[in-house]
């Protein structure tokens, strides 16, 4: 395994352990779906965001229902889950789930790149939301 698949293994694993995706309790706690509002305006907007803890990040993804697999399996090589939501018509909406702690820079990074993966895909990006858990710890603790 090379320095650089390892250093993505890592990069995709929970950084706290049991978070998940479907750990109970989970709230939205930042949401982001106008591409016209930078990211760290909608992370400091937030006052439920607990910004050092990790949180579930959910990308929200319109992609053609013939692409899906392939989706999934470029999204699983960064750690993302892609579950379908449903569908409407020919399209399937699904969300893109990874645990992380957000930053700004990491959020925005990840939101360019959902949407040109959506867009190579005939897809669209619609935006993003995080998830933490309602006992977060406080930035304080």
């Amino acid at each position: 395994m090379s320095w650089l698949q390892k250093l993505r293994d890592l990069a995709g694993k929970p950084k706290t352990p049991g978070l998940t995706p479907d750990t109970p309790d989970l709230r939205v706690v930042v949401a982001a779906f106008d591409p016209a509002v930078a990211d760290s305006d909608v992370l400091e907007s937030s006052p439920a965001w607990v910004t050092s803890a990790p949180a579930v990040l959910t990308h929200h993804l319109s992609l053609p229902a013939g692409r899906i697999a392939e989706a999934a399996g470029i999204l699983a090589q960064d750690g993302y889950e892609l579950r379908e939501q449903g569908r409407d018509g020919d399209r399937v909406l699904a969300h893109a789930v990874r645990v992380q702690v957000l930053d700004a820079l990491h959020c925005a990074q990840e939101r360019a790149r959902m949407a040109g993966l959506a867009q190579r895909l005939g897809g669209d990006a619609l935006g993003w939301d995080a998830r933490q858990p309602g006992d977060a710890p406080t930035a304080s603790a």
